[in-house]
C-alpha cells in the first residue's frame, strides 16, 4: 500500500467502522508477520501460521482497496 493510500485510510478511518476494523486487523497481521519473520528458522506450524497471516492480510488489503476506490471518487 502506498503513502497516498495510507493517507486516504487515515482520513476516513474514524468515519468508516468497516475501514477502521480492516485497517486495525491489517496492522495486527503485519506485526505478527514481522515477529515470525525475525526468527532464523521456522518450524512447520510457524510456516503454516505465516502463510495464514499472509493470506488474511492480503484478503483484508483487497477489501480496503475496494473501499478506497469509493473514497477516491469523492
Amino acid at each position: 500500500m502506498d503513502v497516498r493510500d495510507e493517507e486516504l485510510v487515515r482520513k476516513y478511518l474514524n468515519g468508516d467502522p468497516e475501514l477502521k476494523e480492516l485497517w486495525e486487523k491489517h496492522q495486527k497481521y503485519e506485526n505478527q508477520l514481522q515477529k515470525i519473520e525475525r526468527k532464523p528458522f521456522l518450524n512447520e506450524s510457524e510456516k503454516v501460521e505465516k502463510k495464514r497471516l499472509q493470506i488474511a492480510k492480503l484478503n483484508g488489503k483487497t477489501r480496503i482497496e475496494a473501499i478506497l476506490v469509493r473514497y477516491r471518487s469523492i
